[in-house]
């Protein structure tokens, strides 16, 4: 709705207030006149008109009131396009989902990166800005005032709110593809609620990453993130019991694991590695092959996904990159190894409220027979932790450090 409103109204708090009231029209005439037979329809028009009818109103405004309005410049309205730039418009227009339009809208280079991810994560993929703000290491006020930021510079810089031009797309596409990873991620472990998985939010961005790896097949990058998601979503049914209980990779029932999905990422990743040098999500979608295609979590190949993460540092030089690596560090080197590490990432404030940061040094501890301050670290896990599958699995940790002391 908001993709298709945002065409007409050119504005995106308008188009969102004209969305907002076209369900809330639908809430109070639906009930007498019934359910249309195409409902969607009936809102993405009724959202169209009452935008239309804002701008007239504003038009009839400021064309009665001279004295107090600056006159608009030339230029304001859009001219009519060339036939080459309509023939551009219509190659992107062929995008046959309309969220991910919008995607490639609100990702403005006028915008800076983070700001162009934030701003598309809260309107086109509706995550709570709590959610943004933990996904970026933030706080939440934080977040909402530079989502605020990224509105008001749209507006006060007048941004057309039209689709990039082919040409325009893959100065775009990096945004675009954090988007998507971080829509996947929002899903694959809610951030907070009941539910380790939200599910919509997982096949949402796996179909968006599908579709754009088949509309732009010739960038790596683009197949490594659709690469990424299917391997990780070719496990999803097994990250949690029937009681919707967290289990660990290493417990994880393997034959319940879509291996037609796993043996396509493979063949996506191997076509991405032949291209050239891999790029973040190549290498992504590369360690988290390896995981999967190992007959237990034993047989692992653990030193060549350590060589894995040592490149994936190089072109993506992340705490939490570097947090994931100590996972392999500790079974090539040993616990201590990796405990080193974590102790070095407890000084990066980066990682301050970071839940998994403790978590993995409790394991560590764990591992290396020192039960108490194993459950001084699951505490301090827990009190980060917001969703409630994370939280009940941290507590179960803390009971059994606290029976082995």
């Amino acid at each position: 709705m908001l993709a298709a409103t945002v065409r007409v109204a050119r504005d995106l708090d308008l188009a969102e207030e004209c969305v907002q009231e076209a369900y809330a029209s639908a809430l109070e005439s639906w009930v007498s006149a019934g359910i249309p037979d195409r409902p969607a329809a009936w809102l993405a028009t009724t959202a169209r008109r009452r935008a239309i009818d804002a701008i007239r109103r504003d038009r009839a405004l400021r064309s009665r009131l001279p004295l107090l309005v600056e006159p608009e410049e030339a230029g304001d309205e859009p001219a009519p396009p060339e036939p080459a730039e309509q023939a551009a418009a219509d190659t992107v227009e062929a995008l046959p989902d309309g969220r991910l339009r919008l995607i490639f809208m609100c990702c403005h280079p006028a915008l800076g990166q983070g700001a162009q991810i934030a701003l598309t994560l809260r309107l086109v993929c509706g995550v709570p800005v709590s959610d943004i703000a933990r996904a970026f290491l933030v706080s939440e006020p934080t977040m909402a005032a530079r989502i605020t930021r990224a509105k008001k510079k749209i507006s006060t810089a007048r941004i057309p709110y039209r689709m990039p031009r082919p040409a325009e797309l893959p100065e775009r596409l990096p945004a675009v593809l954090a988007v998507i990873y971080l829509l996947f991620t929002a899903g694959h472990t809610a951030p907070s609620g009941g539910s380790l998985v939200r599910a919509d939010l997982v096949h949402r961005a796996a179909y968006l990453a599908r579709m754009l790896h088949e509309l732009m097949p010739g960038e790596p990058e683009v197949g490594g993130l659709h690469a990424l998601l299917l391997v990780t979503q070719a496990r999803l049914a097994t990250r949690v019991d029937g009681a919707g209980r967290l289990v660990q990779l290493k417990d994880q029932d393997r034959s319940r694991w879509d291996r037609a999905a796993l043996a396509e990422a493979h063949d996506i990743i191997v076509g991405c590695l032949r291209a050239g040098p891999p790029g973040r999500h190549v290498l992504e979608a590369a360690i988290a092959s390896l995981y999967a295609e190992a007959l237990s979590y034993r047989w692992t190949d653990w030193t060549q996904i350590l060589t894995l993460y040592d490149r994936l540092l190089l072109v993506w030089p992340s705490p939490i990159v570097r947090l994931n690596r100590t996972v392999p560090l500790a079974m090539v080197a040993g616990p201590q190894a990796a405990l080193a590490e974590v102790e070095q990432l407890e000084l990066d404030d980066r990682l301050a409220g970071y839940q998994y940061l403790p978590a993995i040094k409790a394991d560590l501890l764990s591992r290396l027979g020192r039960p108490g301050e194993a459950a001084i670290a699951y505490r301090q896990a827990l009190a980060l932790a917001t969703n409630e599958a994370e939280r009940v699995f941290l507590a179960e940790q803390i009971a059994e450090q606290t029976f082995a002391i």
